[in-house]
């Protein structure tokens, strides 16, 4: 059974640092690996995703400079390393899973999801 388990997220100030973790399990192929994020009222938006193939990165503006998307095939975990936090991250913070195609940016198009970590940041 496939499944995805987000943890990290939590309550930080301006300029903190958190690092989420997702937890892969069931999966037998390469996959997309994605980051996302919504926060309330507004839509789900990528932030960033990783190929377990061959690491290859991308990046939305959103997250370019302050977000490092990372991960450890060993022990089947994507990691979101976050950067000088600011409000306008305060989100529901989502790992997604695409199987055996290439990384794309629409939420709608990765087949498996966690159940999300929530990110708060206070000024």
């Amino acid at each position: 059974q496939v499944q995805l388990v987000e943890s990290g997220g939590g309550s930080v100030q301006t300029g903190g640092s958190l690092r989420l973790s997702c937890a892969a399990s069931g999966f037998t192929s390469n996959r997309c690996m994605g980051w996302f994020r919504q926060a309330p009222g507004k839509e789900r938006e990528v932030v960033a995703t990783t190929h377990t193939s061959d690491g290859t990165t991308y990046y939305a503006d959103s997250g370019k400079g302050r977000f490092t998307i990372s991960q450890d095939n060993v022990k089947n975990t994507v990691y979101l390393q976050i950067n000088n936090l600011k409000p306008e991250d305060t989100a529901m913070y989502y790992c997604a899973a695409r199987v055996g195609l290439g990384c794309v940016v629409g939420a709608e198009r990765y087949n498996y999801w966690g159940q999300g970590t929530q990110v708060t940041v206070s000024s």
